[in-house]
């Protein structure tokens, strides 16, 4: 999760961090849930609760398997769920789950289609 200044300090120091942001931008081009990106400001460790317009994803307690099918499923756009859960699928096992050979294939498709989708 990318946030805003002071957000770390809050976030960390909070007994239940809660983020919201839409899970599309720019008329569904642009997915905020990602498999992975170049820069986090709030780790794994420290977001509890994510909110989009989707819905709710709780993640305390879960293993980063579970947080991410729970993200997926309750705050990603229904547009881009699907290629979600087949990155994840794809995603050889290990604590955290990432193929690096298409962890970026959403960002390079909206810099050379100008869409996540392709």
């Amino acid at each position: 999760m990318n946030g805003i200044g002071g957000s770390g300090d809050f976030e960390r120091n909070a007994y239940l961090s809660i983020f919201m942001a839409p899970s599309i931008a720019k008329g569904g081009k642009i997915s905020t849930i990602v498999p992975m990106c170049s820069h986090v400001d709030h780790s794994e460790h420290s977001v509890k609760v994510i909110i989009t317009e989707q819905g709710i994803a709780d993640l305390r307690g879960l293993s980063p398997l579970q947080r991410a099918h729970t993200i997926i499923d309750n705050c990603a756009h229904p547009l881009y769920q699907d290629y979600l859960h087949r990155y994840l699928a794809s995603a050889p096992g290990g604590h955290i789950h990432h193929d690096l050979n298409h962890a970026f294939d959403l960002h390079r498709n909206l810099i050379e289609r100008g869409s996540m989708l392709g």
